[in-house]
């Protein structure tokens, strides 16, 4: 998570512990807690019971000095294979796959043409081509060798350079690589033209005399070329998964120059490596019961481009020790849309990050996946623009969250409705806090008021605001998508104007349009609720904090709360114009009806004496 998103959540938290704090009785004394021993501390890793074991280290690791015994000496050949969905390459240095190319995802960037003064928009390249071809085959040697045939020359009888597979039909490819007389590894690609999924076969051919041990790894060893305008973004939503035991491992580098590691032995149903929006999966078509995977991470800081993430991962492949061995993969390298990940029914649903609320997945992972993602979906159905869709969209959940809302205003517009009397009394009482607190509480308890009433819808929604927040965050739907005016393309800041420095604690360089126009709803908003004079300073800090704050947000996500807050405003002057000449009337039965106000003015009665009778002892 990157220091604006959690400048984002410690903000939006402060707010509810301030709001809280103004608006909840006075504490009162708990009692103590016993020591609980049956309490469990719970390590901060995540364990796959029964199916996966953590073990000591037996994976194949890279040795920076042991030289490949298969280096690449002739020329490469370069196989372009062209369906509907992608455009890719194949070499023959390593057999591996060069470039990959997404025809429905435009780059970020305008390309001129030669001797022209048109400019283009190129596809989406997800392979990090510049740090070597992928999906390799590592091994170690019988004569303690560790070979990589990345580096390692193979040859096809395909005689073509390129090849268009027309749609429903499949093109397959082979390359192959002797590693002694009769030795040799070959791998076959078999490309759809509707899918971005491959079918990938790994033969061993007399491979008993050069494979030591009882495994070999297929790995994916240089990530995902980063794509984005603002790839510092985009690293905070790259990391690497193995999916396992019905459970999704997540390997995340969080500081620059640590290495993260992670080793898992045991039936691994797939492994994966993501940005922000595409991602490479992995997946055996039948799970090895003694298998495994290794995966590695590195956050690294780029002078001119900020932090980047890159990550490396392998998948453990049992050796059977024969002359000869298949084994099947199902590849896939795409865009991250939950609907296709779903499609291929491998759980590559998985990989699809909705967030998390405080670190559960549990509570925002349903609300995205069965509420919102759907509703956003059937939406644009009907509404080809993102932009309106995201608008009708933020009215629907008004709407959907008004009995919440409601209830808070009409809680909060009582409590104001008390506020004077709560003055008066304080006035009254002002050098007898304890009276004070008690008083407070019978007039809670007099009109049946519950301090705490504006703050449980408040909290009853953060899950769904906080399942919002990253769904907007993550959504590919939105990616380079317009809407109108100076919005240009809903999932980066809408940038107005570039600033010559940064500002301090939240680092914005720059002006966006939606940003301010979310501040002033914000703004208005806290000025119709907050009457308190001890709050007025929020009304005025929390507006020009948030205005900040989310100034590096993706317009998509502004439009949302800007929208929301707008809603909110007309909500608000709704409830409160519709009860503003309602009066405080006292409740005919205040202990029945407000037992929990009763209860608390118990439970000050019982402070107050304890104190009175400690002060009693301390004077003798």
């Amino acid at each position: 998570m990157d220091k604006q998103t959690t400048l984002a959540f410690v903000l939006i938290g402060i707010i509810l512990v301030v709001w809280l704090y103004f608006n909840a009785p006075e504490p009162q004394p708990q009692q103590p807690v016993q020591s609980d021993t049956t309490l469990v501390t719970k390590d901060d890793t995540i364990k796959v019971e029964t199916k996966i074991q953590q073990a000591a280290p037996t994976l194949t690791k890279p040795v920076e000095s042991v030289v490949d015994t298969q280096k690449f000496k002739g020329e490469e050949r370069i196989i372009t294979v062209e369906t509907d969905l992608v455009k890719m390459e194949f070499s023959t240095r390593g057999g591996a796959i060069r470039r990959y190319f997404l025809k429905d995802y435009k780059t970020w960037y305008y390309r001129r043409l030669p001797d022209t003064a048109s400019f283009y928009q190129t596809h989406v390249q997800i392979i990090n081509s510049q740090l070597g071809n992928d999906f390799n085959l590592i091994f170690v040697t019988q004569n303690g060798q560790l070979v990589n045939t990345k580096d390692s020359e193979f040859t096809t009888p395909t005689s073509d350079y390129y090849y268009r597979v027309e749609t429903g039909d499949s093109l397959k490819l082979t390359f192959s690589a002797k590693f002694g007389k009769d030795a040799e590894v070959r791998k076959h690609f078999v490309i759809h033209s509707d899918k971005y999924a491959s079918d990938v076969d790994v033969e061993l051919v007399n491979m008993q005399n050069v494979i030591s041990g009882l495994a070999y790894d297929v790995v994916w060893e240089n990530g995902i070329n980063f794509t984005e305008m603002n790839s510092v973004d985009e690293a905070n939503y790259s990391n690497a998964s193995v999916y396992a035991g019905e459970e999704e491992v997540v390997i995340d580098a969080s500081s620059v120059g640590e290495i993260e590691k992670k080793e898992l032995n045991g039936k691994i149903d797939w492994v994966g490596v993501r940005t922000k929006y595409f991602g490479v999966i992995i997946a055996p078509k039948t799970p090895y019961s003694d298998g495994g995977s290794y995966v590695e991470g590195e956050q690294v800081l780029n002078p001119q481009y900020g932090t980047r993430e890159y990550y490396s991962v392998r998948l453990k492949v049992p050796f059977s020790n024969l002359n000869y061995q298949k084994d099947s993969f199902k590849l896939f390298l795409g865009p991250l849309d939950y609907h296709l990940l779903k499609s291929y029914d491998d759980n590559f649903e998985a990989f699809f990050n909705f967030g998390s609320f405080f670190g559960l997945k549990i509570i925002t992972r349903p609300i995205s996946e069965y509420i919102l993602l759907p509703l956003f979906t059937f939406l644009h159905r009907f509404i080809p623009n993102y932009g309106f869709v995201i608008i009708v969209f933020s009215l629907i959940i008004k709407i959907a969250l008004y009995p919440l809302t409601r209830q808070s205003y009409k809680s909060m517009r009582r409590m104001q409705l008390l506020q004077p009397k709560i003055t008066e009394m304080k006035e009254k009482y002002k050098d007898d806090q304890q009276r004070v607190q008690k008083e407070t509480m019978k007039l809670y308890s007099t009109y049946g008021i519950n301090p705490a009433g504006g703050c449980l819808p408040m909290v009853l929604q953060m899950p769904i605001l906080f399942a919002l927040f990253t769904f907007f965050n993550v959504a590919i739907e939105i990616r380079n998508e317009p809407f109108i005016l100076w919005m240009t393309n809903l999932s980066s800041p809408d940038v107005i104007l570039k600033l010559p420095f940064k500002i301090p604690l939240f680092g914005i360089d720059q002006i966006t349009g939606l940003a301010p126009l979310l501040g002033i709803t914000m703004f208005f908003q806290q000025k119709m609720s907050v009457k308190d004079p001890s709050q007025k300073a929020l009304v005025y800090i929390m507006p020009v904090m948030f205005t900040l704050m989310f100034m590096g947000f993706s317009s998509g996500l502004n439009l949302y709360y800007f929208m929301f807050n707008l809603f909110s405003i007309l909500q608000q002057y709704y409830i409160n114009h519709k009860s503003g000449g309602e009066e405080l009337v006292p409740v005919k039965n205040p202990k029945k009806k407000s037992g929990f106000m009763q209860r608390m003015m118990e439970a000050a009665e019982k402070q107050s004496q304890a104190q009175k009778q400690g002060a009693k002892k301390k004077k003798r």
